[in-house]
């Protein structure tokens, strides 16, 4: 039974009081200072204080004539000598080298008590040896000082390395906020609970609420994970760590829970507080379960530290923990469950609703033409993240330098979709005569295919110029953003993908190399329907959906994760072959029937090498849809999926973006 998680108490005074200031660098200058200042001391008061004569040699005979000397201290050679004279005055006297044993029958004569010293080393030499003696033992102590100072806590003193390496983002520093954040209102609802529970924890106390403990935000990258953590810490009026999660693991065995403890101890003296864990996939992986190898090793124990700050023997209370990760599915269970991650917010890919908002956040600093509308680059971009619009924003600009204009135009944002969908234009890619001409037949089919097909979605633009690894590309943006799609659509899409091949044959007589990513892509959807979406009337009803990431693509090899014997696998690719005919057969069709719009619409191509929708539903003598103004999206609109792509050679549109890419192998 899990154990129900204490609230932060309501009851406090006065908030905790900030940690302390630092003590101040001039502590430890003042002991060198005071120490400085007595052996100067030492040095010069006794002279200050000295009622020592200085005499001259030929003084100092005088005064031994006159037997005024009472006592002398010969020094060595070259030396200072020093005495006392009878009047009780100390004196000093150089006695030259050349002086033999006259002078010293001359004091013996007059009644001078004579003593002799031995030469010794200076007062500064003394200091030195001093200093040369102590400092190993200094040196070595300040070492031993520094490496034991934490081993109570583990490696938590031996040079820092297993303090948290989290940045503390204090409430008088906010950067980001939410207005800084387009879209995603539900996610920012959610999180702004949390951020209030902590600024005023009675109003929640007083009807029994309990803050969650963990708000998990998922979604593919790019969709503004950070960017929603970094509007926390601005709109939070509390202490706010941010870490990574690879920072906690290192080459030191428990080098990483030592980091987590010291991470929630600082959480703690400043609580409440937010802990925000960036990719904490890093460290929360699933553990091994039965039958595996128990691997103990440094990334487990970080785990288990984790999950035992966050609701263990000993919960915190007051400390809210933030994590973002692409990859949930890796996640161990444990750190999933409630009372650990109490909420887990999916931020996907944004609508057409919010992706006008965010190109409207990029484009503040921007100076834009007239002829820009953010809802139409909106509507031409499905499937990008609000990183990609970013780079979008970005890309239009760069172009608008390049023409050497100040203002951003519509023209700018379609070169920059095409640059980031299809690669760059090269103008070295020069095809042969009868290469562009096959290519204008290619895209000729697939527009003219779309353009005759029902539930197929609108040609917005046709192109036989190179760009990147695609020798010419047919553009389909959708109207409205679908969530589900029918057996018609996707009939419809199979032949508009396979029209480039099919005008070929028409056409031309034969295939070439440049249907290669149309047929890729049209076999990855016939197999999909087949064996996910059940629209297979042999195989009947049955799903046997890929493997892999929820968020990053890439499924696992179908040979090695077949959940179906080898006679299902052989009705199925009876199928996909059966669905791919039918629809080739259907487009040859359509095309045949319409052999003179399909000539006129190769020859407009070779003429104009952009050819825009309007002119295609022109020439196919069909009412222009490209132009239909689409319906306004509910604010609650889910996230697109990608529109049908037509694409030939290795040319690929990375972002799903609803375009054609074609080029040869």
């Amino acid at each position: 039974m899990s154990k129900q998680p204490t609230p932060a108490p309501n009851d406090r005074p006065n908030p905790p009081s900030p940690a302390p200031p630092p003590p101040s660098p001039w502590r430890n200058i003042i002991w060198l200072v005071a120490l400085l200042a007595a052996f100067v001391l030492w040095l010069v008061l006794p002279t200050v204080h000295s009622t020592t004569t200085s005499l001259s040699y030929t003084q100092f005979l005088t005064e031994v004539s006159q037997h005024k000397v009472k006592t002398i201290d010969i020094a060595p050679t070259g030396g200072t000598s020093t005495g006392a004279l009878t009047s009780g005055t100390d004196y000093t006297v150089v006695i030259p080298p050349q002086a033999d044993q006259t002078l010293l029958t001359d004091l013996q004569a007059n009644h001078v008590t004579v003593s002799a010293s031995t030469s010794g080393p200076s007062v500064g030499s003394e200091v030195l040896s001093w200093v040369l003696i102590l400092l190993p033992f200094l040196v070595f102590g300040w070492l031993w000082y520094r490496l034991s100072r934490g081993a109570a806590a583990g490696l938590q003193g031996v040079m820092g390395v297993g303090r948290s390496r989290a940045k503390v983002f204090d409430e008088d520093r906010p950067t980001t906020t939410f207005a800084d954040v387009a879209g995603y209102e539900g996610t920012k609802s959610e999180i702004a609970e949390v951020v209030d529970f902590l600024r005023s924890p009675e109003r929640y106390a007083r009807v029994g609420a309990m803050v969650p403990r963990g708000v998990l935000m998922v979604g593919p990258p790019g969709t503004g994970k950070t960017l929603i953590a970094r509007a926390v810490a601005g709109e939070a009026h509390v202490p706010f760590f941010s870490v990574a999660g690879s920072s906690f693991v290192e080459m030191f065995v428990g080098v990483g829970a030592a980091r987590v403890r010291d991470l929630f101890e600082q959480a703690r003296r400043r609580a409440p507080a937010i802990i925000f864990i960036d990719e904490i996939d890093a460290i929360g992986q699933r553990r091994a379960g039965t039958g595996q190898v128990v691997a103990n090793d440094e990334r487990e124990q970080t785990l288990n530290q984790l999950l035992s700050e966050m609701d263990g023997f000993d919960p915190s209370t007051g400390i809210v923990v933030l994590g973002a990760t692409n990859r949930p599915e890796v996640l161990d269970p444990a750190l999933l469950r409630p009372g650990r991650f109490d909420r887990q917010v999916t931020i996907p890919l944004p609508n057409v609703a919010e992706r006008g908002a965010i190109l409207a956040v990029h484009t503040r600093d921007k100076k834009l033409a007239g002829d820009v509308a953010l809802n139409a680059v909106a509507r031409g971009t499905p499937g990008f993240s609000g990183a990609d619009l970013a780079n979008l924003a970005n890309e239009a600009a760069i172009f608008a330098v390049r023409g050497g204009r100040d203002v951003i135009t519509a023209a700018d944002f379609d070169a920059a979709r095409d640059r980031i969908i299809l690669g760059r234009r090269e103008s070295s890619n020069v095809l042969l005569p009868e290469e562009k001409h096959i290519v204008a037949v290619h895209e000729s089919g697939h527009a003219l295919v779309a353009a005759l097909s029902d539930h197929a979605d609108p040609v917005a633009k046709v192109t036989i110029l190179p760009a990147g690894q695609t020798l010419g590309v047919t553009e389909q943006l959708p109207l409205v953003e679908r969530h589900m799609y029918g057996d018609d659509y996707l009939h419809d899409s199979l032949a508009v993908r396979l029209g480039g091949r099919a005008a070929e044959l028409v056409v031309v007589g034969q295939g070439s190399t440049g249907a290669a990513n149309d047929l890729a892509g049209a076999t990855d959807l016939a197999v999909k329907m087949v064996r996910e979406y059940g629209l297979s009337d042999k195989l009947g009803p049955v799903g046997y959906p890929e493997g892999g990431s929820v968020f990053l693509g890439g499924g696992s090899p179908g040979v090695s994760s077949r959940p179906f014997a080898e006679a299902t696998q052989a009705e199925i690719d009876q199928e996909v072959s059966r669905l791919l005919r039918e629809a080739e057969e259907r487009a040859i069709s359509l095309l045949k029937g319409h052999r003179a719009e399909l000539d006129s619409l190769v020859n407009l191509l070779l003429e104009q090498e952009t050819v825009d929708g309007a002119q295609v539903y022109r020439i196919a003598g069909r009412p222009d849809r490209s132009a239909e103004t689409p319906p306004v999206p509910p604010t609650t609109m889910a996230p697109p999926r990608a529109a049908a792509v037509s694409s030939a050679g290795t040319g690929t549109a990375p972002h799903g973006a609803a375009a054609a890419a074609d080029g040869d192998n």
